[in-house]
Protein backbone atom coordinates (compact mmCIF):
# COMPACT_ATOMS: atom_id res chain seq x y z
CA UNK A 1 0.00 0.00 0.00
CA UNK A 2 1.69 3.59 -1.12
CA UNK A 3 1.72 6.09 1.38
CA UNK A 4 -1.28 8.30 0.23
CA UNK A 5 -3.54 4.86 0.05
CA UNK A 6 -2.36 4.40 3.99
CA UNK A 7 -3.57 8.46 4.30
CA UNK A 8 -6.88 7.73 2.57
CA UNK A 9 -7.24 4.95 5.09
CA UNK A 10 -6.55 7.34 8.23
CA UNK A 11 -8.71 9.90 6.58
CA UNK A 12 -11.69 7.43 6.17
CA UNK A 13 -11.12 6.13 9.67
CA UNK A 14 -11.21 9.76 11.06
CA UNK A 15 -14.63 10.10 9.35
CA UNK A 16 -15.98 7.25 10.99
CA UNK A 17 -14.64 7.50 14.32
CA UNK A 18 -14.48 11.06 15.26
CA UNK A 19 -16.99 12.73 12.91
CA UNK A 20 -19.46 9.65 12.81
CA UNK A 21 -19.79 9.33 8.84
CA UNK A 22 -19.25 6.89 6.57
CA UNK A 23 -17.22 7.89 3.99
CA UNK A 24 -17.56 7.81 0.33
CA UNK A 25 -14.49 6.13 -0.92
CA UNK A 26 -14.30 7.56 -4.61
CA UNK A 27 -14.85 10.74 -3.66
CA UNK A 28 -13.07 11.21 -0.31
CA UNK A 29 -10.12 9.62 -2.53
CA UNK A 30 -10.44 12.66 -5.31
CA UNK A 31 -10.56 14.30 -2.84
CA UNK A 32 -7.55 13.79 -1.23
CA UNK A 33 -5.36 13.70 -4.84
CA UNK A 34 -6.53 17.58 -4.80
CA UNK A 35 -4.92 18.93 -2.39
CA UNK A 36 -1.83 17.51 -3.91
CA UNK A 37 1.35 16.98 -2.32
CA UNK A 38 0.13 19.40 1.26
CA UNK A 39 -0.85 16.36 2.36
CA UNK A 40 2.67 14.80 2.76
CA UNK A 41 3.72 17.80 4.90
CA UNK A 42 3.16 17.62 8.75
CA UNK A 43 1.96 21.55 8.50
CA UNK A 44 -0.39 21.68 5.40
CA UNK A 45 -1.69 18.22 5.63
CA UNK A 46 -4.02 19.91 8.71
CA UNK A 47 -6.29 22.63 9.14
CA UNK A 48 -5.76 24.91 12.26
CA UNK A 49 -9.91 25.37 13.50
CA UNK A 50 -8.15 28.12 15.87
CA UNK A 51 -6.52 30.32 13.36
CA UNK A 52 -8.97 33.51 11.60
CA UNK A 53 -6.45 33.07 8.84
CA UNK A 54 -6.05 29.70 8.63
CA UNK A 55 -10.04 29.30 8.23
CA UNK A 56 -9.71 32.37 5.67
CA UNK A 57 -7.38 30.12 4.05
CA UNK A 58 -9.69 27.42 3.69
CA UNK A 59 -12.54 29.80 2.47
CA UNK A 60 -10.76 31.36 -0.19
CA UNK A 61 -8.74 28.74 -1.95
CA UNK A 62 -11.18 25.63 -1.60
CA UNK A 63 -14.67 26.63 -1.15
CA UNK A 64 -14.33 29.86 -3.66
CA UNK A 65 -11.75 28.24 -6.19
CA UNK A 66 -12.23 24.80 -5.97
CA UNK A 67 -15.70 24.23 -5.46
CA UNK A 68 -16.79 27.76 -7.06
CA UNK A 69 -19.16 28.71 -4.04
CA UNK A 70 -19.81 32.58 -3.81
CA UNK A 71 -18.27 34.41 -0.79
CA UNK A 72 -21.33 35.02 2.12
CA UNK A 73 -21.62 34.35 5.87
CA UNK A 74 -22.60 30.57 4.94
CA UNK A 75 -19.08 29.58 3.94
CA UNK A 76 -17.21 30.61 7.31
CA UNK A 77 -20.63 28.99 8.93
CA UNK A 78 -19.90 25.93 7.10
CA UNK A 79 -16.06 25.76 7.90
CA UNK A 80 -16.75 26.02 11.86
CA UNK A 81 -19.71 23.61 11.42
CA UNK A 82 -17.02 20.93 10.01
CA UNK A 83 -15.03 22.01 12.67
CA UNK A 84 -16.95 21.52 15.55
CA UNK A 85 -18.14 18.11 13.98
CA UNK A 86 -14.75 16.87 13.67
CA UNK A 87 -14.02 18.11 17.12
CA UNK A 88 -12.34 20.91 18.68
CA UNK A 89 -10.22 19.23 21.34
CA UNK A 90 -9.30 17.11 18.76
CA UNK A 91 -5.66 18.64 17.11
CA UNK A 92 -4.93 16.95 14.17
CA UNK A 93 -7.87 17.72 11.58
CA UNK A 94 -6.81 16.58 8.34
CA UNK A 95 -7.11 18.69 5.34
CA UNK A 96 -8.81 16.23 3.15
CA UNK A 97 -10.89 15.75 5.97
CA UNK A 98 -12.01 19.00 6.18
CA UNK A 99 -12.29 19.41 2.68
CA UNK A 100 -14.06 16.42 2.11
CA UNK A 101 -16.72 17.22 4.58
CA UNK A 102 -17.28 20.51 3.15
CA UNK A 103 -17.81 19.35 -0.05
CA UNK A 104 -20.68 16.63 0.99
CA UNK A 105 -21.82 19.94 3.12
CA UNK A 106 -22.56 22.03 0.16
CA UNK A 107 -23.39 18.82 -2.33
CA UNK A 108 -20.51 19.93 -4.52
CA UNK A 109 -19.46 16.19 -5.39
CA UNK A 110 -19.84 16.83 -9.15
CA UNK A 111 -16.63 19.30 -8.86
CA UNK A 112 -14.78 15.93 -8.19
CA UNK A 113 -16.58 13.60 -10.95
Amino acid sequence: MGKRDELIAKYADDLKTKCGMTPDMALLTKVTIGCGPAIYNADSSTVAGSQASELETVKNNFLIKKLGLADGPALMDAIKSVIETYGKSERNKYRAVVYYMLTKHFGKESVYK
